[in-house]
């Protein structure tokens, strides 16, 4: 474990906690991402279920999700997340439904002993973990015979962010993706360490926790990554559009690897 990329992290996103709900809610692009990790979950998983948040963040899953009748149990890294989704919670009047605690993902196995029905990951918060096999094997533990994952994880191929850096002629920044180990990304002053992932590789180390992929989709696939929020802004018509194409190709064979993130769903076998 790379305790120094963790603490990196961490302090990171303590720093952007009391704005990050906001940020993301008023981001067009990663709403209609976190939207499609919703729909997954409400199709693949009853409500009622006891469910698991790998990396909550400021709660804004929670809010959703445990309003439709889940019960969750929720983990961060950050104890400042930790406290804004506690809020969050709380003033939606849902705390008899989640239980939030200030644990990474490599702690899961720290939790009060516990099967769930499901475990579920938004927005690359597994791309942040700094043992991929070792993750794999803990949330497999966790999870009951037949039980879902789902998550959203930043993969390789992003046509846009290929398309932009080529234009810019920035080589280095295209190649960002492609590295064997984790990068730092900046995010307000601190940085993240990110490792990216393709659906295959992805998927090869949770099968060998006994995990089986049942439905993989490229999220921002033709549309632009969440970090050109201001383009999309200025370009609402065309950026629906170009969701409503995502949604409609994005689970095609081939084209189901590129995008920005990508969305898998693997049960437990």
């Amino acid at each position: 474990m790379d305790v120094d990329a963790l603490m990196d992290t961490q302090r990171a996103f303590d720093a952007v906690a009391p704005t990050y709900h906001r940020a993301n809610v008023e981001n067009p692009i990663l709403a209609a991402m976190r939207a499609r990790v919703w729909q997954a979950v409400e199709r693949y998983v009853p409500p009622g279920s006891h469910l698991l948040d790998l990396g909550c963040g400021p709660g804004t899953d929670e809010a959703h999700l445990a309003a439709r009748g889940y019960r969750i149990t929720a983990i961060d890294l950050s104890p400042a997340m930790v406290r804004e989704a506690r809020q969050r919670v709380r003033a939606r009047g849902l705390d008899a439904l989640v239980r939030v605690e200030p644990l990474g993902i490599h702690d899961v196995d720290r939790l009060a002993p516990a099967e769930f029905d499901a475990a579920w990951s938004n927005l690359g918060a597994l791309n942040c973990v700094t043992d991929l096999d070792e993750a794999a094997s803990a949330i497999g533990r966790r999870l009951r015979p037949g039980g879902m994952l789902i998550a959203s994880v930043v993969g390789r191929v992003c046509p846009w962010e290929i398309a932009l850096y080529a234009w810019r002629r920035d080589w280095r920044r295209i190649r960002v993706r492609y590295g064997r180990t984790a990068t730092a990304v900046p995010l307000d002053g601190g940085r993240i360490w990110t490792q990216y992932y393709s659906p295959a590789a992805f998927e090869r180390t949770f099968a060998g926790s006994g995990f089986r992929c049942v439905e993989r989709r490229a999220l921002g696939l033709f549309a632009p990554p969440p970090y050109m929020q201001a383009f999309a802004e200025r370009h609402p018509r065309l950026i629906e559009r170009l969701q409503r194409l995502d949604g409609a190709v994005g689970a095609w064979p081939g084209l189901r690897a590129w995008g920005d993130h990508f969305l898998v769903v693997m049960r437990k076998v």
